[in-house]
């Protein structure tokens, strides 16, 4: 069994409750400092709602205490390595020299530790890095879509398919969502999460076999095929 990262769409149609969509979408990304495998990191969004997330998204990013991870008042620690961090400044070098728009964070701060101030990122095109490569950290990328189709069709324009999350209070949305999208979990309302109960894993370059739930239990055990005449 194997789990390999993930480049998970976070889906937003204008059926949805933007403000807590928006909302859920700043945690969903900088949960544990953003090094989380199954962390939100694509934000695709419909037009139609597009500004209002965006607006609402940066200055939630914007809002976040950076600082100590010990003081119960912080909410985004330092990134676990040097070279970590490092990457994520250079992922966004890339994309902005290529002409993307940050709309915040994206630099390293402070003298102690790997800190890396939360960014949000636009206009991200696909001869940039940061398009395909796996953000470990507190990096966003928002897109633009004009429908649904070409919503599913950017979240599976990726090699990972760990998870995804979609939001859409329209039923025949939310089928066709679940129904596309190429990831081992859909969470439709809120943010992926890991439950004991579910099984957990993904497709493509995102793994192999599940683990949890009775699924998880089955790929540690061994079988045994009988046949007799």
């Amino acid at each position: 069994m194997l789990e390999l990262g993930g480049s998970d769409p976070f889906i937003v149609m204008p059926s949805a409750d933007v403000r807590a969509a928006a909302r859920t979408a700043v945690t969903a990304r900088t949960i544990n400092n953003g090094q989380t495998c199954i962390a939100a990191k694509r934000f695709i969004v419909h037009t139609e709602v597009y500004e209002e997330f965006v607006e609402a998204f940066v200055a939630g990013t914007k809002a976040l205490t950076i600082g100590d991870p010990l003081d119960e008042e912080t909410q985004i620690g330092p990134i676990a390595t040097e070279s970590g961090r490092r990457e994520l400044v250079e992922l966004v070098d890339d994309a902005v020299a290529k002409g993307a728009v940050l709309r915040c964070g994206g630099s390293a701060v402070g003298t102690e530790g790997w800190f890396f101030e939360p960014a949000v990122l636009e206009e991200v095109t696909g001869e940039m890095r940061v398009y395909r490569e796996e953000t470990f950290g507190p990096l966003a990328v928002v897109h633009r879509v004009d429908d649904i189709e070409q919503a599913a069709e950017l979240a599976n324009d990726t090699t990972f398919g760990l998870s995804s999350s979609v939001w859409t209070t329209d039923p025949d949305e939310e089928r066709f969502l679940i129904n596309r999208l190429a990831a081992g979990a859909v969470f439709v309302n809120g943010m992926s999460v890991s439950y004991p109960e579910l099984p957990f894993g993904g497709v493509k370059d995102s793994g192999i076999g599940r683990e949890l739930a009775a699924e998880g239990i089955r790929e540690f055990c061994n079988l045994k095929s009988i046949w007799k005449s």
